[in-house]
């Protein structure tokens, strides 16, 4: 079967109050951990687990204020939450979804993200998915 949606899966987002247990279990699995950095446009705290034929795991902690994650952590002390892709074109993927037949609603328009380097990221709701993250491709050099 051909991928038509133009994505390649980048990461799984966990929301979590505190990354400590978290850590610890994707220590156990071999997972290492990149740096924590604040996104002030979002209000989270971010920190990308990686390891060897593993998925990437991003944590997302609160900020200071109520933000996204705000109704999640009221009712679940953890959950992964969201799927991130990366696109070259994610205007064209989103209407290669819509194509399919998929009703792709946006959450969160495109904005620069501090942990990736400034790429743009966006957030949209697929019913009978769940929330995804498109995350613009890096530009080739």
């Amino acid at each position: 079967m051909t991928a038509t949606f133009g994505l390649t899966m980048h990461h799984l987002g966990l929301a979590v109050s505190r990354e400590d247990d978290a850590r610890r279990f994707l220590d156990g699995l071999g997972y290492e951990f990149g740096e924590l950095v604040y996104d002030p446009e979002q209000d989270v705290n971010l920190r990308l687990a990686t390891g060897e034929a593993l998925p990437t795991i991003e944590l997302i902690m609160p900020g200071e204020r109520d933000g996204p994650l705000t109704p999640i952590l009221k009712r679940y002390n953890e959950l992964i939450y969201h799927t991130c892709y990366e696109s070259t074109d994610p205007e064209a993927s989103i209407a290669a979804m819509e194509h399919s037949g998929l009703r792709v609603m946006p959450v969160a328009e495109p904005r620069p993200a501090v942990l990736f380097g400034g790429r743009r990221v966006s957030f949209h709701a697929v019913p009978g998915f769940g929330l995804i993250e498109l995350l613009e491709a890096p530009s080739p050099r």
